[in-house]
């Protein structure tokens, strides 16, 4: 078997709750909103890589300190 490396939760506001998602690699979150999805992704292959997606070519990938920073105002998005 292989090894949890990270676990995933997801909360909405009718009090639905899915804890303790295991993972070994990667795990996303998928939103819908009509025809719209928001998508966050983690990857704990090597470094944090977190993407963040909202449509069809419109997103951010980058490691979870590139995030932060970004998240802070640090760097700009590319």
């Amino acid at each position: 078997m292989s090894e949890i490396r990270m676990t995933g939760e997801i909360r909405t506001d009718y009090d639905c709750e899915t804890t303790g998602l295991p993972a070994e690699r990667w795990g996303e979150a998928v939103f819908k909103i009509d025809e719209e999805e928001i998508i966050l992704e983690v990857s704990v292959e090597e470094d944090v890589i977190v993407s963040i997606m909202a449509g069809e070519g419109v997103g951010w990938k980058g490691t979870l300190t590139g995030l932060k920073q970004l998240l802070k105002g640090e760097i700009k998005p590319r």
